[in-house]
């Protein structure tokens, strides 16, 4: 495994731009005792510039977990935009559910409870689409969703330099799925495409046509 940045800069980052958000805390600590896989609060800060700058109005996630990065989006859409969430486990979305009532942001949210590709195909002019779900089905995700993005569209996804094996030449099938996305998606002429290596690999995709 190769470390993508020092634990130190994390540290400093992390301590440049504090939150004291008592869900968004919360849901750190849930994170923390489940072992539960979270982009985490340098991602999620990047999520939210984004979703700032773009101002889209249908946010699909493909993966979305217990809502972590889905608060990202919400706190960023505007109050006629929408997040979709996906995920299989009615447990997390119940989680969730619970955090966005609390916090006020559950209008802007869609809990969608399935497969997330079928989920996914159900859409159309999504204007974000955050991929986070089994690494073996990255490059599928995105052949399938990219007939269904706007105009102008951003395609993010996480892990996308996956513990720093994508560089190593693992051919475990996680390792073989992100290095097979990456190439998918940085060979299109249609998407400018950039992986930024912070947290696990941030991919961020513009769609030019």
């Amino acid at each position: 495994m190769i470390p993508i940045t020092d634990p130190r800069i994390e540290e400093y980052l992390r301590g440049l731009a504090p939150e004291d958000d008592t869900h968004l805390i919360a849901m750190e600590q849930r994170a923390k005792e489940l072992a539960f896989p979270i982009v985490d609060r340098l991602v999620g800060r990047l999520l939210y510039l984004l979703t700032r700058l773009r101002q889209p109005q249908l946010v699909v996630e493909l993966g979305s977990g217990f809502g972590y990065s889905a608060w990202w989006f919400a706190r960023a859409v505007s109050i006629t935009g929408t997040v979709v969430m996906t995920d299989r486990d009615g447990a997390n979305l119940d989680y969730a559910r619970t955090m966005f009532r609390q916090n006020g942001l559950i209008d802007r949210l869609e809990f969608r409870e399935g497969d997330a590709l079928e989920i996914g195909r159900e859409y159309r002019d999504i204007d974000i689409l955050f991929i986070d779900l089994d690494k073996e089905q990255y490059r599928l995700a995105a052949e399938t969703m990219i007939p269904r993005l706007a105009k102008n569209a951003l395609l993010i996804a996480d892990n996308a330099l996956w513990y720093g094996r994508v560089a190593e030449g693992g051919d475990d099938p996680e390792t073989r799925g992100i290095r097979e996305f990456n190439d998918f998606m940085c060979l299109r002429r249609d998407f400018f495409t950039t992986i930024i290596p912070l947290r696990d690999g941030v991919m961020l995709a513009y769609r030019l046509s």
